[in-house]
């Protein structure tokens, strides 16, 4: 880059993401979207996991989520869900107990190191209801 050129302004993508399991552990799936922060979708994801339980589903909804916002150039992100308990355990308010989501908990971390910045937030799920259509469209077989 030379003088005359602008620095490139950080690319900041919102990605909403929900993770469910009919059953618990049952058929589960996962829902991402990505979009800009005024609200433009970029990409969306409805793919079903196997079988796992909601917490699993979760993250590996995060992962993806990660993921893709990366994939679309993100340096910075912002991630919204409806799981108190991933949102907690990745900012480091809760520990992570349960042995399956250890692996997990790490990836995540580990996935996220390569933003600038990153924040995460839960939300009623009312607030996330593309994401949870998503879900269930991949459980119903309509995705």
């Amino acid at each position: 880059m030379t003088a005359s050129e602008p620095s490139a302004a950080p690319t900041t993508l919102v990605v909403h993401v929900d993770g469910g399991a009919r059953g618990n552990p049952g058929p589960a799936a996962i829902g991402v979207v990505v979009s800009t922060p005024d609200g433009d979708v970029l990409d969306e994801v409805a793919e079903r996991i196997g079988v796992a339980t909601n917490n699993v589903a979760e993250y590996q909804a995060v992962l993806r989520g990660i993921e893709r916002a990366s994939a679309l150039g993100a340096s910075q992100l912002e991630l919204i869900n409806d799981s108190e308990l991933v949102a907690r355990q990745l900012t480091g308010d809760y520990k992570v107990k349960h042995p399956a989501m250890k692996p997990l908990h790490q990836q995540a971390v580990a996935a996220l190191e390569p933003f600038a910045r990153w924040t995460i937030r839960n939300v009623p799920r009312a607030q996330n209801a593309r994401a949870d259509a998503l879900v269930n469209a991949a459980l119903d077989g309509a995705r």
